[in-house]
């Protein structure tokens, strides 16, 4: 398992390498061949809106102009789920494996991914929830003050996936009043930061996370 750390880089950027992994890896299994060079890719994104292929584009509450001159943008792209932010302070991690490989369908590896991010939280003494119906990890669920943490979409070809998480940890979250986020209109969004009252190392959660997640689709990354 290669592992990338892509620092601070657009989500464009990005997001290209992810599509050339995952269609490498679609067209090995096509051809039968063996899945050997799969990668999970983590860092930080500069400031950008992202919009699942199904999302409502009304859920973007400001206008072209507006996102310009905030230097950011918003793009409709191939994964689940409805409208998210990604910027500095947020950590995001995007695995490009076999879920065929290891014997995993989509819930179950939905769930390895909340799980991964309820671990670390619990790690920081913030207990992380699940709420029916809702993809990502929540706080307070199912009280007036539930709010989200952590946002996940993904998509899958052939079994092989890509996109990932999204987990708020020193974000600026004046970043999501410009959106419903996830398409929510009546639920609030935290970091980390947020809830414990100081700032977190990114580089101590990158391998909070790693860790974790990996342990649990049972892979060894490379040194």
């Amino acid at each position: 398992m290669e592992i990338i750390d892509f620092g601070i880089s657009s989500y464009r950027t990005i997001w290209e390498k992810q599509k050339s992994f995952q269609e490498k890896l679609v067209g090995l299994k096509k051809n039968k061949y063996p899945i050997n060079d799969e990668v999970v890719m983590i860092g930080e994104h500069s400031p950008v809106y992202t919009l699942g292929f199904h999302g409502d584009a009304a859920n973007l509450l400001i206008d072209e102009n507006s996102l310009k001159s905030k230097g950011c943008e918003c793009i409709r792209i191939e994964r689940g789920g409805d409208i998210t932010f990604h910027g500095p302070g947020q950590l995001i991690l995007y695995p490009i494996i076999d879920l065929e490989k290891r014997g995993l369908g989509v819930k179950k590896y939905i769930n390895i991914l909340e799980e991964s991010v309820i671990q670390v939280l619990n790690d920081y003494g913030i207990k992380g929830e699940r709420v029916e119906g809702a993809t990502g990890v929540w706080i307070d669920s199912a009280t007036p003050h539930e709010r989200k943490i952590c946002a996940i979409g993904v998509k899958i070809s052939r079994s092989i996936t890509m996109h990932g998480l999204a987990l708020n940890v020193n974000t600026d979250l004046s970043w999501f009043s410009a959106i419903n986020p996830c398409g929510f209109i009546d639920k609030g969004v935290t970091s980390i930061r947020k809830e414990i009252g100081i700032e977190v190392d990114m580089n101590e959660v990158k391998d909070k996370i790693l860790n974790i997640f990996l342990s649990m689709i049972d892979c060894v990354k490379e040194k």
